[in-house]
């Protein structure tokens, strides 16, 4: 009998831990199927293929700044800068884009200044020995104020025709921005997945004495990683400044950050960093996509969005605390 009771709680104690582990490594994925199927449930509309095109459009340039963030948080730091930062680079490449006549050299422009902003957090936080949160917060309020100046306060709009085509463009029913958003996704992967520079963010992010100590370069890694993160959201400048043909120095990229970081965190990625996946972001990105359209759809007031997201972030480091 005793044998027999030994058996079944180490049965019941092999299942409870295959239900945590999959829980733990696959909750954002199953979180976004039931509310995928509680969308369809509640709304006709949401299942139309227009519909969901026009999801993933929507999330393609949040997507896009969360693959970023993805990488700066596995590290253990968090990038603040990144909604201000945007607002910054595209005010640049349209000015560039107008100065030239060149779709190119905006396009360039945009690239360069968003990988410069990341690299200089990248200098404040590994050479100044400042904390992620209060250097990326510096950048946040000056490249704001550079945005603001720079364009009066207002908007700048392309006066070169064919900018707005990149992101307005259709490769058959798909948008341009989705593809470029899930290559992107793609590419990240790979490069967190199967490079050197990946597992040394990992270990960075696990623990920096360690990495110290086996020899990683921990300086040149936190600067590749903000400076990766810039160049991510420069890219994502161009498509928001491209579906406009224009930007706002004001309003333009306000509160991406939450966004971004509220991706990243309901995707599984930690914190303090040193656990997490860049396809948990993916999955992370198209659960807030399909809770705002739900939203949307609902007729409910877009002013409660913040709400949900926020309280999506405090459920989802409750239950990180409780891995």
């Amino acid at each position: 009998m005793a044998n027999i009771q030994v058996s079944k709680n180490s049965n019941s104690g092999l299942k409870s831990s295959k239900l945590h582990w999959l829980w733990s490594e696959y909750s954002v994925v199953i979180a976004f199927v039931l509310i995928f199927i509680v969308a369809a449930i509640m709304n006709d509309r949401f299942l139309s293929i227009q519909n969901q095109m026009n999801i993933l459009m929507q999330v393609s340039t949040i997507g896009i700044i969360a693959l970023g963030m993805t990488v700066v948080m596995l590290s253990g730091g968090i990038d603040l800068s990144v909604g201000s930062v945007l607002a910054m680079v595209g005010v640049f490449s349209i000015l560039a884009i107008n100065a030239t006549g060149s779709i190119f050299v905006g396009v360039l422009a945009a690239l360069a200044i968003g990988a410069f902003a990341g690299f200089l957090n990248g200098m404040l936080i590994s050479k100044g020995k400042i904390a992620s949160f209060i250097a990326t917060l510096g950048m946040m309020a000056g490249a704001r104020s550079i945005a603001l100046y720079t364009a009066d306060g207002g908007s700048i709009s392309s006066e070169v025709q064919g900018f707005s085509k990149i992101a307005n463009t259709e490769l058959g029913i798909v948008d341009l921005p989705i593809i470029i958003f899930l290559l992107l996704t793609f590419l990240v992967y790979i490069l967190m997945k199967k490079t050197r520079f990946g597992r040394y963010v990992y270990a960075l992010g696990s623990n920096e004495k360690a990495a110290l100590l086996s020899a990683i370069r921990v300086d040149r890694i936190k600067i590749g990683v903000y400076s990766l993160c810039g160049l991510l959201v420069g890219i994502a400048a161009i498509i928001e400044t491209s579906r406009l043909n224009s930007i706002s120095s004001s309003s333009s990229g306000n509160l991406y950050e939450l966004d971004a970081i509220a991706a990243v965190i309901i995707g599984g990625t930690r914190m303090t960093g040193g656990k997490g996946k860049v396809l948990g972001t993916f999955f992370g990105v198209l659960l807030l996509g399909v809770l705002n359209n739900m939203m949307n759809l609902l007729d409910i007031s877009p002013h409660l969005q913040g709400l949900v997201k926020g309280l999506i972030i405090i459920v989802a480091v409750f239950f990180q605390k409780r891995d």
